[in-house]
């Protein structure tokens, strides 16, 4: 989500003049780790702070908040050249675990599967990993395929799905671009097949959705109060909105 954090900033920064922003990339976990160790204000996360990390803080003298900003839909997507146009969530699940290799498994070209992924501190891994590979499923303990590419951010996965007519990715919704084709996704074979957007999002129809989340140092105060608040206002809302996510009021 840094590409939504910066937008925010460089936005409230043009109407607030004197407030300096600085937006850090790096993955979820990198957020969450500058929030434990009480060097950022506001840590940026596309996952909810786990269990362990809260704990941690906690032994710090930090009690992380967490605020709702936004959500999104993470699309699965294939090179345009790819003639497959809808998986099941298993299918899904069966590809980036290796139980799947070849796309001529899935009706397509007898061409070998090359997958893609974030790196493991993203938080968009980390959901992937629980809500599509293990299907939600606490007790499972299926892993990435060891050959799964890993690519430090988003923009990298457009690309190499862009030019690799054999790759398969996933992506924030606000990432995607036309270079590449979203797959229409369906929870079991026996459900109907939908494809991202606001509207599938809002109504809890498209299967592989999630909160975006900003955690402070305890209830905001003072300046970092006041930026929460307009990034619930309508005007940040419609940031998120116009970058492909999904506006929370």
């Amino acid at each position: 989500m840094v590409n939504l954090a910066l937008y925010w900033a460089e936005q409230y920064q043009q109407e607030h003049a004197e407030v300096s922003i600085s937006v850090t990339g790096g993955g979820s976990g990198t957020g969450i780790t500058a929030m434990i160790s009480n060097t950022v204000d506001i840590a940026n996360a596309s996952r909810a702070i786990k269990p362990e990390e809260r704990e941690q803080a906690l032994a710090n003298g930090v009690d992380p908040v967490e605020h709702v900003v936004a959500r999104d839909a993470i699309a699965v997507i294939i090179n345009p050249e790819n003639p497959i146009q809808k998986l099941t969530l298993q299918q899904v699940s069966d590809i980036y675990s290796g139980r799947i290799n070849n796309w001529k498994e899935l009706g397509g070209d007898y061409c070998p599967i090359v997958r893609l992924s974030r790196e493991t501190n993203s938080g968009t891994h980390v959901y992937f990993l629980e809500s599509v590979i293990r299907l939600g499923n606490k007790k499972d303990e299926t892993l990435f395929s060891m050959d799964t590419l890993l690519l430090p951010s988003s923009e990298g996965i457009i690309a190499e799905v862009r030019d690799n007519p054999n790759a398969i990715g996933y992506d924030g919704l606000g990432y995607v671009t036309p270079e590449v084709k979203v797959v229409a996704l369906a929870r079991d074979a026996s459900s109907g097949y939908i494809m991202p957007s606001v509207e599938t999002v809002n109504q809890n129809l498209y299967p592989v959705a999630r909160d975006l989340y900003m955690y402070t140092n305890g209830q905001p105060q003072g300046l970092i109060a006041e930026y929460l608040a307009w990034i619930h206002s309508s005007a940040g809302q419609q940031i998120v909105e116009d970058l492909g996510f999904v506006p929370v009021d």
